[in-house]
């Protein structure tokens, strides 16, 4: 059994709040379920990984709960963040502090072709 859940976010689209409750909801409940949890930002997503930039998103409208009060939930139940090198190209290299690592594709490949992890994309 699959002991590691690896969430790629790549086509997620940040100005659609309602596209991004659910893959921070499955990271913070596999997190909690003990399952090793990384979440991958990269593309049209990784512009969450910027500093300033998921706080001004609100997760509903009409509540104050934000993206990043998502992030950090998730974060603060176990998940790892990862952005991919691509990604600061695009949106520049001042990260939110839950980043613990910045990856290649190769990196993605090889844990997305690994026996003991599941992957999910948006």
């Amino acid at each position: 059994m699959p002991d590691k859940l690896m969430i790629i976010m790549v086509n997620t689209d940040p100005n659609n709040s309602s596209e991004m409750g659910a893959p921070f909801f499955q990271a913070t409940v596999a997190a909690a379920m003990d399952f090793e949890v990384e979440v991958v930002l990269t593309g049209r997503a990784g512009e969450l990984a910027k500093k300033g930039f998921a706080e001004k998103i609100l997760a509903q409208e009409g509540n104050s709960k934000t993206i990043y009060d998502f992030i950090q939930e998730a974060h603060e139940a176990g998940a790892i963040f990862k952005v991919c090198t691509p990604t600061l190209e695009l949106w520049g290299d001042d990260l939110i502090p839950e980043i613990s690592e910045t990856i290649g594709a190769a990196y993605v490949i090889s844990e997305a072709m690994s026996g003991n992890v599941v992957t999910f994309t948006y």
